[in-house]
């Protein structure tokens, strides 16, 4: 490849960054697998005569989304030996993420586990993601996951459908999260399980990721009265002097957690009729690195 031709590369490589890696992260559940498809992707772009490319937004995508796929295999592998529930990685996010509600929900953790856990093929997956949060054509698609353009149509009917089913029933405001989350960080700090109680719909679920390094509930925990209860007796039990700050995670607001002054996770969480019905609680200090690393990403 001509240094000319290198140059155009690059630029357009770092044009599409952003999108290529919500892309990767959305199907995969993992930033650090996430920016290993994006090294791939380069290495396979450089590659490439891009003089000769029509659309090379399209052809960008098209490799990111194969490499995804293919790295899914392995992830399954290790998410079958994983301890514990697993929980995407959490990423610290730019305002503009939570400025755009359709990409704010797609990337939240209650959305990403339906994405990432729930009965969606890794197929299913990337068209839901392609078409939904980023409008890409269905013939882009199609060359993106081997399939024709009339498949994609009816891959993308049945994971809408099925995306729908499990999504909240209405987009919840920023501020209305922000305010139930200073409610439970008041109550947490305090120690106040009625606080909590107030906070916390009746079938509330926590779900929390040590990965066999931090200490977690070994399944998901049920109901708003066993929930405070386990996460009032967590803080007493530790000892350890408890702080927390509102950050905004995954396009969305979320506290990160402090013991001792030390990070000790993120929570995100899940809420519906101005309760909180979902609890995701990220303690693995492997997916802590890039929310540590204080760089809100731009996801477009």
């Amino acid at each position: 490849m001509s240094g000319r031709a290198t140059d155009t590369a690059t630029e357009t490589f770092v044009a599409h960054r952003n999108l290529l890696f919500t892309v990767a992260y959305e199907v995969l559940g993992s930033a650090a697998d996430a920016e290993d498809v994006l090294q791939e992707t380069w290495m396979r772009w450089v590659e490439v005569d891009v003089e000769q490319v029509r659309d090379r937004r399209a052809y960008l995508v098209r490799i990111t989304t194969r490499q995804a796929l293919n790295r899914l295999r392995s992830m399954t592998r290790r998410k079958e030996a994983y301890v514990g529930p697993w929980l995407p990685e959490p990423i610290l996010t730019a305002p503009d993420v939570a400025e755009d509600a359709e990409l704010a929900e797609s990337v939240s953790m209650a959305m990403m586990l339906v994405l990432v856990l729930e009965t969606l093929s890794p197929t299913e997956r990337a068209v839901f993601v392609l078409r939904e949060v980023f409008d890409v054509g269905y013939a882009e698609i199609a060359a993106a996951v081997d399939r024709s353009p009339a498949a994609v149509r009816q891959i993308a009917h049945r994971a809408r459908r099925h995306v729908d089913a499990r999504r909240p029933r209405e987009v919840v405001p920023p501020g209305q999260t922000r305010a139930a989350l200073e409610s439970f960080r008041h109550a947490l700090e305090t120690g106040d399980l009625q606080g909590l109680l107030d906070v916390l719909a009746p079938e509330a679920v926590f779900v929390g990721d040590g990965g066999g390094v931090k200490q977690a509930a070994a399944r998901p925990i049920v109901s708003a009265d066993k929930v405070a209860r386990f996460v009032i007796g967590g803080t007493a039990k530790n000892g350890a002097a408890l702080s927390s700050v509102l950050t905004t995670v995954n396009g969305n607001p979320a506290l990160a957690l402090h013991l001792d002054g030390e990070l000790d996770g993120i929570m995100a969480i899940r809420l519906e009729d101005a309760r909180i019905t979902g609890i995701y609680y990220v303690r693995n200090p492997q997916k802590l690195t890039r929310v540590a690393s204080e760089t809100p990403l731009s996801l477009r």
